[in-house]
């Protein structure tokens, strides 16, 4: 059996710690390394070693019985949270690390809810309980409070012959028929494990473990419990599929690493994704940054490739399904400045190897002022950054103030019409603009009549409308939740060539912004602040200065917490205010939560003064021919001389 297990945690909870104790009792490492000595196993970059924190999602691999588990270490900054979302995508099982100390943070319920929306079950360890301050009691309660009512403490190590009295009183609560064996003294061991394991792959119970990584306590514990609470079945018959989830590079070769989901793989097998075919010419098995050549891999493993240079991050190869979009994205925009004798264009090939291997980054290339930006979601993330680059590749840059990452869309619906006719080119396309409701990107519908316009052409225009960004009226950032629906269009049978149909839908697009009305959306946070009950009119009156809102306060006797919304741009900074009046009391959780209305549109339009009428990508006029020549038509008197009717 093959299984893929997840540690996940906030800063400081002992993760790595924790991993170390797992690969060591396993045999798959000879000695533990600890995070302040700068030798763990898994945080083998020297970046990470010199930071003291997981920057890179690494695996380890261990074998338990007649099993094999893939352990995955994962980042628990938040800067390299979409890191750990990629790798909880391919997770079987996850365990939480929570410190017995600071208990539950807000990254906690960030991983949290990553889980549960992945469907993936869960594990807590409350760790550090040797140290001063630990209150596993506190921790218990809360996560049963924050997490769910179904998480159980295993207050004895299960064996296959033996079950505490606790949890069997605990499951027969959830089940008539162990219920009734329960009363009747009936219930054994191998029941309950065997109930107990199906509760937990259905996430319908979380078992919570205690012990300290860094004393080696409670770690043989939860190994020996493990393959009894763990089951994966994955099918080596089926066509093989998988799903890409990293990408790294071992010199100036590619290494895509896969998570098998069906079929087997072998050397010289052929991968297709999308319309692309390629071949496998290696294949690796990792621990740690070491690993072992292998000619075939099953279903359920974790493995990496050559001869794979074209899928992304988020690929399902074998499948025709599309890749699925990842929940964490970033809310900042860098740009970068560079200074040496590189090329710009070289400089940008080099970003270019990087957003492949971390997609989030969104590298944007603008010509026209030859610049590089990039998307992020913090200051640590830039830091890494510059360090990545003067260590792979010699390149010493610097970035700009992080910048908050606006959005537009519309409120009203128009008809955007666009008409690209220079001499010996021809295409011609109408546009129905609808806002969408917020959230869902932009959608295509397709009206068109086949008469009207080949299926060939269709197709053209859904492809130019999301092959990039477009950029909005306000401030030149790209436009969101807009439902477009092509009318109809036209072609010339002699005339219209390749980049027409781009240069028309472009030009409708704009040519319909030009009529709408445009607002500007920034992101937002879903905040959950809890601290002592003491501070809940400072909590209130915080909110309400950063144009938040928030729901009817809940007030204990000792604490009180508030949830709501609020820019990213007012809060993203709070957490440092909000530790200082609290005196590192205060839980603060921040969930990004969508674009929404800007709270202060006019100030930001003013400041980034985006000249709608100078943008090299975009024109809103149409281009007709009249006696062998082309001319300009513009955009408030171009649907009046459109060829088609609508």
């Amino acid at each position: 059996m093959h299984v893929t297990i997840g540690v996940l945690a906030h800063v400081d909870a002992g993760k790595t710690t924790f991993s170390e104790q797992l690969l060591f009792h396993t045999n798959s490492i000879q000695a533990r390394g600890r995070v302040d000595h700068q030798d763990t196993f898994l945080d083998s970059h020297e970046l990470e070693r010199q930071r003291g924190i997981t920057i890179f999602a690494e695996q380890g691999r261990m074998t338990l019985g007649d099993d094999t588990y893939t352990l995955i270490d994962t980042p628990g900054h938040v800067d390299f949270s979409p890191e750990m979302e990629r790798a909880i995508r391919v997770m079987d099982y996850a365990i939480i690390i929570v410190s017995a100390v600071e208990g539950i943070q807000g990254h906690t319920e960030t991983v949290w809810q990553l889980l549960r929306q992945y469907h993936v079950p869960t594990f807590f360890f409350i760790n550090k309980i040797d140290r001063e301050g630990a209150d596993v009691e506190a921790v218990m309660a809360a996560l049963q409070k924050d997490c769910s009512a179904d998480v159980l403490f295993v207050d004895e190590p299960l064996r296959s012959d033996y079950v505490s009295n606790d949890i069997m009183e605990w499951l027969a609560e959830r089940d008539e028929h162990l219920l009734d064996a329960f009363l009747n003294e009936t219930l054994d061991s191998s029941s309950c494990l065997t109930h107990l394991s199906r509760m937990i792959k259905q996430e319908k119970a979380f078992l919570c473990f205690t012990g300290s990584a860094l004393k080696d306590s409670g770690i043989k514990e939860f190994l020996t419990q493990l393959p009894l609470l763990t089951e994966t079945q994955f099918n080596n018959n089926a066509p093989f599929q998988g799903e890409v989830f990293k990408i790294r590079h071992d010199g100036h070769q590619r290494l895509t690493f896969i998570k098998s989901l069906q079929g087997t793989l072998h050397v010289r097998d052929e991968l297709s994704f999308g319309d692309v075919t390629e071949k496998v010419t290696e294949i690796r098995l990792y621990n740690g940054n070491r690993y072992e050549t292998s000619q075939k891999i099953e279903a359920g493993e974790i493995f990496a490739v050559k001869g794979i240079s074209l899928a992304n991050i988020g690929d399902i190869i074998g499948s025709s399904n599309n890749s699925q979009p990842f929940e964490l994205v970033p809310t900042l925009q860098a740009k970068v400045h560079y200074e040496g004798t590189q090329h710009i264009k070289d400089v940008l090939k080099t970003f270019r190897i990087l957003e492949a291997e971390e997609p989030s980054l969104r590298v944007l290339w603008h010509e026209k002022f030859q610049e590089i930006h990039v998307h992020i979601m913090g200051v640590i993330q830039l830091e890494v950054l510059i360090e990545v680059l003067h260590e792979r590749f010699s390149l010493d840059i610097s970035f700009s103030e992080p910048q908050i990452l606006y959005m537009e869309t519309i409120t009203t619906t128009v008809t955007g019409y666009g008409h690209f006719e220079p001499l010996k080119h021809y295409a011609e396309v109408h546009l129905l603009m609808e806002p969408n409701t917020r959230g869902t990107g932009n959608t295509f519908v397709n009206a068109c009549h086949a008469d009207d316009l080949s299926v060939g052409h269709q197709r053209l225009i859904e492809k130019h409308l999301f092959e990039r960004d477009h950029h909005g009226l306000l401030t030149g950032f790209p436009v969101t939740d807009i439902r477009f629906t092509l009318l109809t269009g036209r072609a010339h049978n002699k005339h219209t060539e390749g980049g027409d149909f781009r240069e028309a839908t472009f030009r409708a697009l704009r040519q319909g912004l030009e009529q709408a009305e445009n607002i500007l959306l920034e992101p937002y946070y879903r905040f959950k602040l809890k601290a002592p009950s003491d501070f809940i009119g400072r909590m209130m009156t915080d909110i309400q200065q950063a144009a938040g809102t928030f729901d009817a306060p809940i007030i204990t006797e000792y604490d009180a917490i508030v949830t709501g919304r609020a820019p990213v741009s007012t809060f993203m900074s709070y957490s440092t205010t909000f530790a200082a009046y609290t005196n590192g009391k205060g839980v603060l959780s921040l969930q990004f939560d969508g674009y929404d209305t800007c709270h202060n549109t006019e100030e930001i339009i003013a400041q980034i003064s985006y000249d709608k009428n100078a943008d090299p990508d975009y024109t809103s006029s149409s281009i007709f021919c009249a006696k062998g020549k082309g001319y300009s038509v513009p955009w408030h008197e171009a649907q009046a001389a459109m060829h088609c009717i609508d």
